[in-house]
């Protein structure tokens, strides 16, 4: 995630859906500082850097998932189904990224194996993290056969 939350609530939020996550997998966010002195620079040359501050936490043998408006769309059950896929197929860490106001650099773009869109409305890049940590907890409820989900 690019930047601090802004809002107190929206961190609340994701901390509720993160601890409760936690009684199912291992989930470590990780913030990554917000560009200085984006009012001198381009969108582009702001992308770009932005980029190179994520690829220095991706490792090589982790599975990259950009939160992008042009990904898949899924279903909570189909979401959570592709979270199985993954865990069961020897991926040693999947990785979720939030970016910045402006989308991701094609380095970004290059180095991801999965994009996925949670709407095909746009959200605040702030407002995402709490509806994505929402979803990945519901996401392993549904696999735990938890009844937070209902259909």
């Amino acid at each position: 995630m690019l930047g601090k939350t802004d809002h107190v609530a929206v961190q609340n939020l994701m901390d509720i859906y993160i601890k409760r996550a936690q009684s199912y997998v291992t989930v470590e966010p990780v913030v990554i500082p917000d560009i200085k002195n984006t009012k001198n620079i381009t969108e582009a040359q702001q992308k770009l850097k932005e980029g190179t501050a994520i690829l220095k936490h991706i490792n090589t043998s982790d599975f990259v998932v950009l939160l992008d408006e042009k990904g898949r769309e899924y279903t909570s059950k189909q979401f959570a189904d592709f979270l199985q896929k993954k865990m069961i197929s020897g991926i040693k860490q999947l990785v979720f990224v939030i970016g910045g106001p402006y989308g991701f650099s094609e380095a970004v773009y290059s180095r991801s194996n999965h994009k996925i869109a949670l709407s095909q409305m746009t959200f605040s890049h702030q407002l995402v993290r709490a509806i994505f940590t929402e979803q990945l907890y519901r996401g392993f409820a549904i696999l735990n056969n938890h009844p937070y989900h209902h259909e």
